[in-house]
């Protein structure tokens, strides 16, 4: 088969799947009334949102409903419909997903129940490499290890890699060009954020005392982290809470 034969099969493929998929699933409901249609759609957006295990993107909840329905109003009323429930629909990484409101953590927590999506725990200096990486990002180890003033192991990096919050970046063009590390999608929708935008000002936390931007980026680790010049055997940093950056830090002990 020729390369122009090919693309012609291939296209014509995807236009059948197409069409299959929309007679599964009726986008239009032209035969619904329209208050009756846009209840409906609303029930979609919600059910796929519920069902999905990540942030699920405008695009994808664009092909359960018309072509000409807005998704963003949709959302819009399916946000005040869920105004008195103890979840809501929440913004993070770049899609939709629905969120336990922070006020009912506490009664979350004593149930003792599992729950879906639960953050990692970390250690607070897993936390405080994780905030340095999420605003220095790409950033080699040994970058990192100068931040805090004593190295940051492979094993503490690997921590992070493994809970899905860090991934490798580009090479750095230093001298036997390692690797950098960046933040993920993962690491976003973890902790309630759309953008990297949404960390915790720097020259907030420079005001608050917590943090010497100058200090960090000369590689004084021992004072650029204002409250957690102290460490101990474990690396846990002491005083400085990852929770007192938007991140969930548990102590070591």
């Amino acid at each position: 088969m020729t390369m122009v034969g090919f693309s012609a099969t291939e296209t014509r493929r995807r236009k059948e799947e197409k069409s299959q998929h929309d007679v599964l699933c009726d986008r239009e409901l032209e035969d619904l009334p329209a208050e009756m249609r846009w209840r409906e759609w609303m029930m979609r957006v919600e059910a796929v949102i519920f069902a999905s295990t990540e942030p699920i993107s405008r695009e994808a909840l664009a092909r359960v409903v018309g072509k000409d329905c807005s998704v963003d109003l949709l959302i819009d009323d399916l946000i005040e419909e869920l105004r008195d429930r103890p979840y809501e629909l929440v913004s993070v990484s770049g899609g939709w997903q629905h969120r336990t409101r922070s006020r009912y953590a506490d009664a979350i927590r004593a149930s003792a129940a599992p729950t879906r999506g639960a953050t990692t725990v970390l250690s607070e200096f897993e936390a405080m490499v994780l905030m340095a990486v999420g605003y220095f990002q790409p950033v080699t180890r040994s970058e990192l290890s100068k931040i805090f003033g004593k190295e940051v192991s492979r094993d503490v990096i690997a921590a992070l890699r493994g809970a899905g919050f860090l991934s490798s970046g580009p090479r750095s063009p230093t001298p036997g060009a390692p690797y950098t590390y960046v933040t993920t999608p993962h690491f976003l929708s973890s902790f309630g954020m759309e953008t990297l935008r949404d960390l915790p000002d720097i020259g907030a936390l420079e005001d608050a005392g917590l943090l010497s931007r100058k200090k960090l980026l000369a590689g004084d680790g021992s004072t650029g982290l204002m409250n957690g010049e102290h460490t101990d055997e474990e690396g846990a940093v002491e005083k400085a809470s990852g929770a007192e950056f938007g991140f969930q830090g548990q102590d070591d002990t």
